[in-house]
């Protein structure tokens, strides 16, 4: 081996060790989270419910939600998205094949005849049809960890259209008990006005027979057009949820029928429920699969700076006339690797390579942070249905003393012990806390709703979460 071929191979070996050289990889550690929520041990998972959103005796919420599910413009943009996705993956394969291309070529060329050099015949004609091939050699992995990483983006983007899935039936669920709780005021409202109605009519009767005074009768006409004014605001709130209703489900003339019955108890939550129902969580899910694209990616940029080995070949016939293409001797074809390292690039691969790991460690925050998150959520709301359901306990026994102070201060009025101030104190105490209960069932309806969402869906409780 001469001098010269020894300095080029230790060039290439210095080359090479130095395109193989791994950057620092990046570092991820899983979220830490307690076992449970609460204070309670963690216990089976209870089973998922496919339409944890169905309520029995409201089969309008179901078709609603079905229609959101066809119609609602930001699913539809998220599946779009999930499309372009999966077809970034179908190039990231077709990468890792051959590429066979078939090309054909008509030439006519002259050359100078004044160049010093005899010339057979300065015009001539090339007639080329050929199949071009050319095909990467995977040595290091690269293409391999690229269509990982594609696959992972293909993952996320279809869990971040479920979390968008999940988070518009979560809106039109609260929005619907919204639109289900003004109703049930409604009622109220309709009630407390007939029997204002008639302690307007008993108070004119009283003060056309001189036993009441008219500033009775005034304040019995305030009270009744103080109903009225709540029950026009409540209408105005009611078109206002239907408007916002009709564009989650893509109907934007949605109309819902007024429904006055009772709003119902929220299910029961399973006891101990395990922080390991976070993982099914969409958006928890997509930070994960994010951080295994990132990790993938940074794999991909790593080995960009290492040596490639391609083939490259093709296979055809080539002729100056036209009608030689056929014959034997017009076959051409060649055959050859193409091996490419990098020498010296001032290092832009190693700030790429640093770049993707930088990328891939905020990917693994990410994660940590949207795990914390869900599990804050999910705190928050087992607080909201637990304590709401003791608020509710509470106003139930204070509408209870209210209905009865109603009855005795109507009772000393008729009798002629008390003035009709104390009647009508007596009836807004009344509605206040009818209302107060209404509100803080509708509470609980979207306190339910909101730990359905935060834990990715509701549940169907088992026998271990009874």
């Amino acid at each position: 081996m001469t001098r010269a071929h020894l300095a080029m191979a230790l060039a290439v070996g210095v080359a090479l060790l130095a395109g193989c050289a791994n950057p620092k990889p990046p570092a991820a550690n899983a979220p830490e989270l307690p076992a449970a929520f609460g204070d309670a041990e963690a216990r089976a998972s209870p089973v998922l419910a496919e339409r944890w959103w169905a309520h029995r005796g409201e089969p309008g919420l179901d078709t609603l939600v079905q229609q959101a599910l066809t119609s609602n413009l930001d699913l539809r943009l998220a599946a779009a998205r999930v499309d372009e996705t999966a077809v970034a993956l179908g190039l990231a394969r077709a990468a890792q094949w051959p590429a066979l291309e078939l090309g054909a070529s008509v030439a006519r060329s002259r050359v100078s005849t004044l160049n010093g050099n005899p010339v057979a015949q300065a015009e001539s004609s090339s007639h080329r049809v050929a199949l071009a091939s050319s095909f990467e050699l995977d040595l290091w992995g690269r293409l391999r960890h690229a269509t990982a990483a594609a696959q992972a983006q293909l993952l996320a983007a279809e869990q971040a259209r479920d979390a968008v899935r999940l988070g518009v039936v979560g809106t039109l669920a609260q929005g619907w008990w919204s639109v289900r709780a003004i109703d049930a005021q409604q009622g109220l409202l309709l009630q407390q006005r007939q029997l204002r109605q008639d302690g307007l009519d008993l108070v004119a009767k009283r003060v056309r027979g001189g036993v009441a005074s008219g500033l009775d009768l005034a304040q019995a006409q305030g009270a009744l057009a103080a109903v009225a004014a709540q029950q026009a605001d409540l209408h105005r709130q009611r078109a206002l949820l239907v408007h916002r209703l009709g564009q989650l489900a893509g109907q934007p003339d949605l109309v819902i029928v007024e429904d006055g019955r009772a709003l119902p108890v929220p299910d029961a939550v399973p006891a101990g429920l395990p922080s390991q129902l976070l993982v099914r969580r969409p958006d928890v899910a997509q930070a994960e699969s994010t951080l295994r694209a990132a990790f993938a990616q940074f794999d991909v940029v790593k080995k960009a700076a290492w040596p490639s080995l391609s083939l490259t070949g093709t296979l055809g016939v080539q002729s100056a006339d036209l009608a030689d293409l056929l014959k034997s001797g017009a076959r051409a074809w060649s055959l050859g690797p193409q091996a490419l390292v990098s020498l010296f690039d001032a290092g832009r691969n190693a700030a790429r390579a640093d770049e993707a790991r930088s990328r891939a460690e905020q990917a693994a925050l990410a994660w940590q942070r949207a795990a914390q998150q869900a599990f804050l959520e999910v705190a928050d709301a087992l607080s909201g249905v637990d304590f709401l359901a003791r608020q509710e306990g509470h106003v139930q026994r204070q509408q209870a003393a209210a209905q009865e102070a109603l009855r005795i201060a109507q009772r000393r009025y008729e009798n002629g012990y008390s003035a009709y101030l104390e009647v009508l104190d007596a009836q807004r105490a009344t509605l206040d806390t009818q209302l107060a209960l209404l509100r803080t069932r509708q509470q609980r309806l979207d306190a339910s709703v909101a730990l359905a969402k935060a834990l990715g869906g509701g549940w169907q409780a088992g026998p271990a979460a009874r």
